[in-house]
C-alpha cells in the first residue's frame, strides 16, 4: 500500500531506541527543570518562578497579601505549565516555618501544621515575600541575571535569582528525579554566612575550617544531631551521608516524687500526629514496657508528655528504647546533589557549594556595577549638555522658538549629542532657575565620584571580594539575630547506642520450654523434672525439653540448614497443647526440628549434615531477628542438617550409618559464620550418623542403656579428615549414635 504523503513522513524505528530517546528527554527535563536545586540560589523552577510572579505582583513584605490562587494562577498561566496543586504546594512549603528554616514567603490563613494536616484551599489563603525573599531577588532589574522566554515565548523569566542571600544551605532542598535524588539539610543562615566569609579571607580552606563556623544542620524543628566530629567532616567533604537526629526532651518533675518525660522539640520532617499513633500502638502490643502513656499538651509550641511505668524506671533506658523504636529519633539521608552553574548535575561537598555561591555573587556584583556604570554615563552626558546650554539659555530660548528642526541646530551651535539634545528639548521651563543648575552640577559630581568608584572595583578583585564579604555580612547582621536566626538544633557527640530492647526488661523467672514431636512448643513456669507428667495430642509425646530463664533467647536448628530465633517470653504459656511451631517461624512443611538450645555466644560449635559435611560456627553467630530465619550450613539435594554439638576438646570423633568411626583433630575444621563447610568423612553409600567433640586424653565415651562407657585406646580409629573409618569398638551402640 503506497504511503499518504499528506499526513506526513512514516518511519520504521526500533521500540527500544524510540523508548530510549524519550525517556532520556523525561528524565533531563526532570532533573533539570523540576528536581534539582540550582547551587547559586538553591531554588528549584517552580520556587524560582513563585518568587519572581510574586515580585511581579509586587506583593513585597511592606504591600498588602494577596491570594494564594491569584499568585498560582500567575505562575501557572505566565511562567509554570503544570498542575495548580503542585505549584500552591510548592508555595505551602515555603511559607511553613517547621518546613523552611528561612521561609521566602508570609502566608495569612491556613497553611498547615506539623501534625500533617493539610492546608486550607488556595481560595481562602493569602501570601506575600518576606525580607528574605526581597534579599534574594536584589538586583533581579539590574541584569544581575540571565533572562530567557518563557515556555510560550510570551514573557521573560530569570534563568536563576541574584541571591543575595545563602538559600541552598539555610533551607536546604529535597527532591527526587530520574536516577538521581537530593536531599540537602537546612542549617543557620548566621554560620553559613561566617563560613563564606572565611572562604573568602582563606580561599584554601577546608571543610574542618568551614565547620567551625558552620558546625552542622539547623533544622526548623530543632532537635539534637547526635553525631561525632569526624562522622560530620566526612559528610561535607563527600556530599553524603546519614546523620542521627533526636527529639530534645527532660525530665520533669510531678507530685509525690513521680516524674514524667516532655518532649518539646521533635526531629525535622516528622509528623507529631503519626509519631503519636506509633508511639500507642506500640503501647498496645506491649513492645514498650517501661511506658505507660503518651500524652499530647501541645499548644503553639510542642509538648509530648511520656509518663513511665513506675518512678523507679530510668529515664535514660526508656528514653533510649523510644529512640530505638519510634520516630522521636530519625536519619538525615544527606546527599547534596545539585545543578553546578553550567547546569549540571553533581554531588558538591560544603566547600564546592560555598565557592559556588561566592562565584556567582562575584558574577553578579560585576553585571550590576556595569549596568550601574552605564547607567551614570548616560546621566552624565546629559548633564552635560544642560551645563553646556545654561550659560546660553537665551541663545536654546530663541533657536527653539524660531527654528522649524530645533533639534539639528541645537547640536551644531552646542556640540551636542543626539542624547543631549533631545533631553534638553524635553526640559521644564521650572528646570530654568538657578537653583536648577546648581542642583546638576551637584549631581554630576556625585556620579562622577560613583562612577570613579564603580570604575576602581571592577579593576580590583580585592575590592570586589571586600564588597561582597561586605554584603553578607550585611545579611549576616540583618538575619541572623533574634529568635529567627538563633540556633535551634544542638549538636552533640555521637551518644553511646544502647541495645535497649524488650527483652531487657521481660521479667526474669525459670520456664520449661516443651516441643512435641509434631512441632507443638509450649513453656511451663518454674524448672520441671525429665520425669514430669506432661499431657500432648493424641499420638504425639515430648521430643525435647528445655529449662530456661524467660529472658532467653532460644536458637532453633532445622534440617533445612537454617536457624531460627524464639523469645522465651513469647512463647504460649500454660498447660495446654501450646502453638504449632511453624506459626511462630516459617519452617517449611518438608522440614523438622533438629535441635533447641540457648546458645553461649562465648562458645563455638560444629554442625554437620548427612551428607558428612560441616564446620565450626561461633555461638553468636545463632541469632536470627527474622522469620524466615537464617541459612548456616549450604546443603546438596537430598542432603539434611543433622547434628549441632559444643566444640568443647581437641578431637572430632565421626560415625556414619554405615558404622564406620573416624576420629581426627578439631584444628583441621575451619571455623565459619555460614557457608557449605569442608568434608569431615566420606561414605559410600548412607550417611553421616552422629557426630562428637571431646578431649582424646579424657577418652571418647558414649551411652550404652544406662551405663556410661569411655574407651581411651583410640589409635585405630584415628586418621585424617575426609577419610572413610574403620568399624567402632566393640561395644559400641546399634543406634550409631554417641548419646
Amino acid at each position: 500500500m503506497p504511503i499518504d504523503m499528506s499526513s506526513g513522513l512514516i518511519e520504521d524505528t526500533p521500540l527500544a531506541e524510540a523508548l530510549s530517546e524519550r525517556y532520556l528527554a523525561y528524565a533531563l527535563s526532570t532533573i533539570m527543570a523540576r528536581s534539582l536545586p540550582d547551587v547559586r540560589d538553591g531554588l528549584k523552577p517552580v520556587h524560582r518562578r513563585l518568587i519572581y510572579a510574586m515580585h511581579q505582583l509586587k506583593l513585597d513584605p511592606r504591600s498588602g497579601f494577596k491570594k494564594c490562587a491569584r499568585v498560582v494562577g500567575d505562575v501557572m498561566g505566565k511562567y509554570h505549565p503544570h498542575g495548580d496543586a503542585s505549584i500552591y504546594e510548592a508555595l505551602v512549603r515555603l511559607a511553613q516555618e517547621f518546613s523552611s528554616r528561612f521561609p521566602l514567603i508570609e502566608g495569612q490563613g491556613n497553611f498547615g501544621n506539623i501534625d500533617g494536616d493539610n492546608a486550607a484551599a488556595m481560595r481562602y489563603t493569602e501570601s506575600r515575600l518576606t525580607e528574605i525573599a526581597e534579599v534574594m531577588l536584589r538586583g533581579i532589574d539590574e541584569n544581575a541575571v540571565d533572562f530567557r522566554v518563557t515556555y510560550d515565548g510570551e514573557e521573560n523569566e530569570p534563568v536563576v535569582l541574584p541571591g543575595a542571600f545563602p538559600n541552598l544551605l539555610a533551607n536546604g532542598a529535597a527532591g527526587i528525579a530520574v536516577g538521581m535524588a537530593t536531599s540537602i539539610p537546612p542549617h543557620n543562615a548566621r554560620e553559613v554566612c561566617a563560613a563564606a566569609i572565611h572562604l573568602i579571607r582563606d580561599p584554601q580552606a577546608d571543610v574542618a575550617a568551614l565547620l567551625a563556623h558552620m558546625p552542622g544542620p539547623d533544622f526548623p524543628t530543632g532537635g539534637q544531631l547526635v553525631e561525632d566530629a569526624e562522622t560530620l567532616r566526612l559528610a561535607y567533604e563527600t556530599g553524603r551521608g546519614s546523620l542521627r537526629t533526636r527529639a530534645r526532651w527532660a525530665r520533669e518533675e510531678q507530685k509525690h516524687g513521680t516524674w514524667v518525660i516532655v518532649v518539646t522539640e521533635i526531629p525535622y520532617q516528622v509528623q507529631k500526629s503519626r509519631l503519636i499513633e506509633d508511639v500507642a500502638t506500640l503501647l498496645l502490643d506491649k513492645k514498650l514496657p517501661l511506658l505507660a502513656d503518651i500524652r499530647d499538651e501541645s499548644d503553639e509550641k510542642i509538648r509530648l508528655v511520656l509518663e513511665p511505668k513506675s518512678r523507679s524506671v530510668d529515664p535514660e533506658m526508656l528514653m533510649a528504647s523510644l529512640f530505638k523504636a519510634t520516630a522521636l529519633e530519625t536519619r538525615f539521608s544527606m546527599n547534596m546533589n545539585v545543578l553546578d552553574g553550567s547546569r549540571n548535575p553533581r554531588v558538591m561537598g560544603l566547600r564546592d557549594m560555598l565557592q559556588a555561591w561566592l562565584n556567582h555573587r562575584h558574577e553578579v556584583l560585576v553585571r550590576r556595577s556595569n549596568h550601574r556604570l552605564e547607567a551614570i554615563a548616560r546621566r552624565l552626558e546629559i548633564l552635560a549638555g544642560y551645563l553646556a546650554v545654561f550659560l546660553n539659555l537665551d541663545e536654546v530660548i530663541r533657536i527653539i522658538r524660531n527654528e522649524d528642526e530645533p533639534k539639528p541646530v541645537l547640536i551644531k551651535t552646542f556640540t551636542l549629542t543626539e542624547v543631549q539634545a533631545e533631553a534638553i528639548l524635553n526640559m521644564r521651563l521650572r528646570s530654568l532657575r538657578r537653583l536648577e543648575e546648581m542642583e546638576i552640577r551637584s549631581e554630576h559630581k556625585k556620579l562622577s565620584t560613583e562612577q570613579k568608584g564603580l570604575q576602581g572595583l571592577l579593576k580590583d578583585p580585592a575590592k570586589r571580594w571586600e564588597k561582597i564579604e561586605s554584603e553578607i555580612t550585611e545579611v549576616q547582621t540583618k538575619f541572623g539575630a533574634g529568635a529567627l536566626g538563633a540556633r535551634r538544633t544542638q549538636i552533640s557527640a555521637a551518644a553511646p547506642v544502647l541495645e535497649i530492647t524488650a527483652d531487657a526488661f521481660v521479667e526474669r523467672e525459670p520456664v520449661t520450654v516443651i516441643l512435641s514431636q509434631k512441632g507443638w512448643i509450649r513453656a511451663q513456669k518454674g524448672h520441671l523434672a525429665s520425669d514430669a507428667e506432661l499431657k500432648f495430642k493424641e499420638g504425639d509425646k515430648c521430643a525435647i525439653l528445655l529449662r530456661c530463664s524467660s529472658t532467653d533467647r532460644l536458637a532453633l536448628l532445622a534440617t533445612n540448614g537454617r536457624v531460627y530465633t524464639l523469645k522465651a517470653a513469647d512463647l504460649p504459656r500454660g498447660r495446654g497443647d501450646g502453638q504449632a511451631i511453624r506459626l511462630l517461624i516459617d519452617l517449611p512443611n518438608e522440614d523438622s526440628v533438629v535441635d533447641l538450645f540457648i546458645p553461649d555466644t562465648a562458645a563455638n560449635y560444629l554442625i554437620a549434615g548427612t551428607g558428612g559435611r560441616g564446620f565450626v560456627i561461633p555461638g553468636a553467630e545463632f541469632a536470627s531477628e527474622r522469620r524466615a530465619g537464617k541459612q548456616l550450613l549450604n546443603l546438596k539435594p537430598g542432603e539434611e542438617l543433622a547434628r549441632c554439638v559444643r566444640a568443647v576438646g581437641d578431637h572430632v570423633a565421626i560415625i556414619g550409618q554405615n558404622r564406620k568411626l573416624l576420629i581426627f583433630p578439631l584444628s583441621d575444621v575451619p571455623e565459619m559464620t555460614k557457608g557449605a563447610g569442608i568434608t569431615l568423612q566420606k561414605y559410600k553409600d548412607g550417611g553421616m550418623a552422629d557426630v562428637k567433640v571431646f578431649a582424646l586424653a579424657l577418652g571418647l565415651t558414649w551411652k550404652l542403656g544406662d551405663k556410661i562407657r569411655t574407651e581411651t585406646k583410640l589409635t585405630d580409629w584415628l586418621g585424617a579428615r575426609a577419610q572413610a573409618g574403620r568399624l567402632p569398638p566393640n561395644g559400641f551402640p546399634k543406634s550409631g549414635r554417641f548419646e
